[in-house]
Formats: C-alpha cells, sequence, structure tokens
C-alpha cells in the first residue's frame, strides 16, 4: 500500500488528487490547517487526517512523526498548499506568500524526509506553476506574459527551484514540480478569474507525476504535456 501525504488537500486540487489516489489504492493522509475541515475532508474521501500548518514547524513536525509512527514510512509527498496574496504587493504579504508557497514546502520535505529515505520508490511533487517560469513570462505568446502576480509568481519559481535543489541533493527520491493547468478553484475565484477547467484534470496531471515509475523524470518542471522550459 502506498502511503501519501497531500498538504492544503480539504479542498480544490489537493482534495481531488487525494480522491482519485484513493481509487488508485493509496493510503491518503490530508494535511489541512483546519481540523474540522480536514476531518470532514477526510471522512467524505475514506482518508486519513492530520493537521498541518505548513507555515508552523511545530505542526509540520508532529503531523510528520503521526504518520511516522503509523506507517513507518512516507512513499509519496505532495506538496499542494498554496496562496495567491490577492493581488496585494507589500513586505508583509511577501513574507506570508513566500511562507506558505516556498518555506513551508521545505518545512515539510524536512520533517519528511527520513521517512521518503525508507520507501522503496519515494516521490515529491510540488504543485508549482508556469506563472513562476521565466521563459512563460518573457515570452508575449504565453498566457503568464501579462499575468499580474508578482509575489505568486516570485514564489512558484522559488518552489521550482526547490524540486530542482533537492533532485540534486536526494538522487534517491523523485522530486518534480508540476503545473496543474488553469483550474476552477477558490483561488483562481477570488482574484476574480473564473472559467478554468474542472478540478477532476488538473488533479489528473498531479497523480501522473505521484505515480511515476523508477525510471520516471527528477528535477523537472512539468505539464499535463510533459517537461515545461522555466
Amino acid at each position: 500500500m502506498t502511503v501519501t501525504l497531500i498538504t492544503g488537500a480539504n479542498k480544490g486540487i489537493g482534495y481531488e488528487t487525494a480522491r482519485q489516489l484513493i481509487h488508485l489504492g493509496h493510503t491518503v493522509y490530508i494535511g489541512a490547517r483546519d481540523v474540522e475541515r480536514g476531518e470532514k475532508a477526510a471522512a467524505e474521501l475514506g482518508a486519513r487526517f492530520v493537521q498541518l500548518d505548513v507555515t508552523d514547524d511545530a505542526s509540520v513536525t508532529a503531523a510528520l512523526a503521526t504518520i511516522g509512527s503509523v506507517e513507518g514510512r512516507l512513499d509519496v509527498l505532495i506538496h499542494n498548499a498554496g496562496i495567491s496574496g490577492g493581488g496585494i504587493v507589500d513586505g508583509p504579504t511577501a513574507l506570508r506568500v513566500f511562507d506558505t508557497n516556498a518555506v513551508g514546502v521545505v518545512r515539510v520535505t524536512e520533517a519528511a524526509l527520513p521517512l521518503l529515505r525508507t520507501s522503496q520508490h519515494p516521490v515529491v511533487v510540488t504543485v508549482s506553476s508556469s506563472a513562476g517560469s521565466f521563459w512563460a513570462v518573457t515570452n508575449p505568446d504565453r498566457p503568464e506574459f501579462g499575468l499580474p502576480a508578482t509575489l505568486y509568481a516570485a514564489s512558484k519559481s522559488a518552489a521550482t527551484m526547490l524540486m530542482v535543489q533537492y533532485a540534486k541533493a536526494e538522487p534517491g527520491i523523485k522530486f518534480n514540480a508540476l503545473e496543474p493547468g488553469f483550474t476552477d478553484t477558490d483561488m483562481t475565484a477570488a482574484l476574480g478569474m473564473g472559467g478554468g477547467r474542472p478540478v477532476e484534470e488538473s488533479a489528473g496531471t498531479v497523480v501522473r507525476l505521484a505515480t511515476i515509475g523508477a525510471d520516471g523524470p527528477t528535477g523537472t518542471l512539468q505539464d499535463e504535456a510533459g517537461e515545461l522550459r522555466w
């Protein structure tokens, strides 16, 4: 049984990814800040719940300790938790966005590494964004070229770079970043960006990277078509 942890999984892409992986036979742990929402989502899906706030070291440590005590290992880690910053650009918002979208990846990865190293085929996937691709945002033919997402884009560049660096530092673990596609979620709705595709489609891309084989890619940014320049 593959043991999987998904952060920020009580709704949106994380929730749907959990549903699809459970269907494939994974034991899925839903990590969420809010206990009530997280427990409700886990009950609906047939998943397990751990309280996990990616901006809080103690919360992260406790969540991974719980998984370790029950399972003894972690096979798949999916960094899904993220915030947009609401289009505000100032110091406090920058600290909050980077703390969630980039530093949170470090917190959870570092806490998870001992458990991942015990897996026969460990995989880490970060739900990043092509908005953090230097190639995409400087290409007038790409939609990211005109996207006003200063802090979000910069934090996702950092998140992708973290996957590249972890892939080099931990060659026994597959680390990849992911552009899930423009999706109809609470985040895009809050930014007034309606019309995204269903979460089922975007989650399918996450699932593809979460279930790669031993010969699969590492240290890349991917979308549904394959590797992206960045």
